[in-house]
């Protein structure tokens, strides 16, 4: 399978995903050398920076690793064994920043220390009287690199059409603060909603194997420029599956994949969306002002799912002068939408666009840096003295809807919010760049220290890439209830697991190992259930398994097997998006990569 060009390579879902050098937040990692799930790719020419950003600190990259020829490196990781075997390739790392051997250059270009702290070890704990952990010991595990090259296979759809595959399924505006246009297709790009569907010209349910599910609907992907564009976000309700692609909004029935409505257009490309939906099925869009190198990310627009109708919209204003929306992040909790820009933020009401309040620089020289919600808490990441002595992380939880401090916790000094595994309970990854360390620690519903992860294992949750902005939520493939957090390991020579970590005490309670020697992540709890994905292989779909949460052993059930036809179509969804409801799997992609040659899906739905 194939990189989109000029932007940040990155694996499929469970893979190690790449940083700017030099750049973000967190750990830096090396770019792997693949493309969506499953099988590598040939070697891909270093990304260009995205328009508009500023070029990264002057400081030594380390150079992405190039594969020979032939069989290639699984996920990222160079044929060498990794951090717990014999020296890796240069720059080698892992999701989530595990120490390397001795002497083994690290992602800024110099030789890493010894003898660095495992995963959620750290040498000192991140937070004042959090108790400091025994190093980890690591361990004798190595990765061995997959077989097979990438393919992808050379699709005769014609563009922009949405096929059924199978039949049955399911098939007042609120006050505004703006009212908007309702273009039919601002983006002059074909829509692929054009067809009512129920044509099947791939064929991709010919050859079904007994046991193995249906490919429902599919969508080819609209057209994109050659340097490729984003298709960020999904939102599936009970009746819709509605997913976002370079300037437009489609919606498809669940069942059958017929329009819901029409496409919304944009006159700019689409820069950011609301990872979550609100309670009232609510998403708000931003999109950009112009095409022009000062163009930013600042215009809004509420958009409700459940009938395509466009709400209101605005613009998100500058701040001081060093907070400027060229880059914005939207974060749902309960009716609040949170606006981030890169030292401030603003609260609107999101059914009716009204401002709420806005959160600026506090006390000394806090300035308010990141935000993740759900449906009833609001957490706020600030960096707080930069540049001083006392330069730290704090990390807050307010009230969505008047902005009140409900607590604090400061973080120390060299450790810094990475991402927050859980809003509720709330679970946070944090990274130590100097120490070459990162921890997961867990809070309580008052802010106070609750735990950290003491699980001696390398876990490998799928990230999304960071520049300009944390993106505390950007992370799939891990999941939190009250008492525990699933977390899947590494790959390994066999197959990865599942880790339940109690977060009473940080301790492993039970491992569930994935049943098809694929990449196994969790998705969500459902009936009292764990469910998880597991990854196609080259010949195989893939799975969705579920495994039960009590007793004494967890071994996991099929819940659906995608079928093995389409095995290579499903490893083609680049930085994929996932989803599991109503006894349906969806994917998507989150990335398109303007590869005329070949015609991408956008979306496809599996069932049974």
């Amino acid at each position: 399978m194939t990189q989109p060009p000029n932007q940040p390579p990155q694996g499929g879902f469970g893979a190690p995903q790449d940083q700017p050098p030099g750049g973000g937040f967190g750990a830096p990692q090396t770019p792997p050398a693949q493309g969506g799930f499953g099988p590598p790719s040939a070697p891909q020419t270093p990304p260009a920076a995205p328009q508009g950003t500023p070029p990264p600190p002057a400081q030594p990259p380390a150079a992405p690793p190039q594969p020979p020829a032939g069989p290639q490196p699984g996920y990222g990781y160079p044929q060498q064994p990794g951090p717990y075997g014999a020296p890796a390739a240069p720059g080698a790392q892992n999701p989530y920043n595990s120490p390397t051997p001795p002497g083994t250059p690290g992602p800024y270009g110099y030789p890493q220390q010894p003898q660095q702290p495992g995963f959620g070890y750290p040498q000192q704990p991140p937070y004042p009287g959090a108790p400091a952990g025994a190093p980890g010991a690591g361990g004798g595990r190595r990765k061995t690199a997959l077989i097979v090259g990438a393919v992808v296979a050379a699709l005769a759809v014609i563009g922009g059409t949405v096929y059924a595959v199978t039949s049955g399924g399911d098939g007042k505006k609120k006050p505004v603060a703006q009212q908007s246009d309702d273009p039919k297709n601002a983006s002059g790009s074909p829509s692929p909603s054009s067809s009512g569907g129920g044509d099947d010209p791939e064929n991709l349910n010919a050859g079904r194997q007994a046991g193995e599910a249906k490919v429902l609907w599919y969508q080819s992907a609209p057209d994109v420029p050659g340097s490729g564009a984003d298709a960020p976000g999904m939102w599936i309700t009970d009746k819709v599956a509605v997913k976002a692609a370079y300037k437009q909004v489609f919606a498809y029935g669940i069942g059958d994949g017929k329009p819901a409505w029409a496409p919304i257009g944009f006159p700019q490309k689409i820069c950011a969306v609301t990872p979550q939906k609100s309670a009232d099925d609510k998403v708000v869009v931003a999109y950009m002002s112009g095409v022009s190198d000062n163009a930013k990310c600042n215009q809004l627009q509420q958009i409700d799912l459940t009938t395509g109708q466009k709400g209101w919209s605005g613009e998100v204003a500058d701040g001081g002068l060093f907070d400027s929306a060229l880059n914005v992040e939207l974060t749902v909790s309960g009716r609040t939408l949170m606006v981030a820009r890169s030292e401030s933020g603003t609260a609107y009401d999101i059914d009716s666009g009204k401002k709420l309040y806005d959160e600026k620089k506090y006390g000394s020289a806090c300035f308010p840096a990141a935000y993740a919600g759900s449906a009833s808490r609001l957490i706020q990441v600030a960096s707080c003295g930069a540049g001083t002595s006392g330069e730290h992380d704090e990390i807050q939880e307010l009230d969505p809807a008047t902005g009140k401090v409900k607590w604090t916790q400061a973080v120390k000094k060299g450790w810094q919010v990475s991402r927050m595994f859980s809003v509720d309970p709330l679970v946070v990854y944090l990274t130590n760049q100097d120490k070459k360390a990162w921890n997961i620690s867990t809070f309580t519903k008052d802010g106070r220290f609750r735990s950290e992860v003491k699980v001696d294992e390398k876990f490998a949750p799928r990230c999304g890439w960071q520049i300009l902005e944390r993106d505390l939520q950007g992370c799939q493939g891990v999941v939190a209830d009250a008492d525990t957090l699933y977390l899947p390991t590494d790959t390994t020579s066999s197959a990865n697991e599942i880790v339940a970590v109690s977060l009473a005490d940080g301790k492993a309670r039970w491992r569930a190992k994935s049943p098809a020697g694929e990449p196994m992540y969790p998705m969500k709890e459902d009936g009292g259930k764990l469910v998880a994905y597991v990854q196609p292989s080259y010949d195989a779909g893939g799975q969705v398994v579920s495994i039960p949460l009590g007793g004494s052993s967890h071994p996991t059930s099929k819940l659906l097997q995608n079928p093995s036809g389409t095995a290579r179509i499903e490893d083609t969804f680049y930085d994929g998006v996932i989803d599991w409801s109503g006894g349906r799997f969806f994917i998507s992609s989150g990335r398109l990569s303007g590869n005329d040659k070949t015609k991408e899906k956008l979306i496809m739905a599996f069932g049974n």
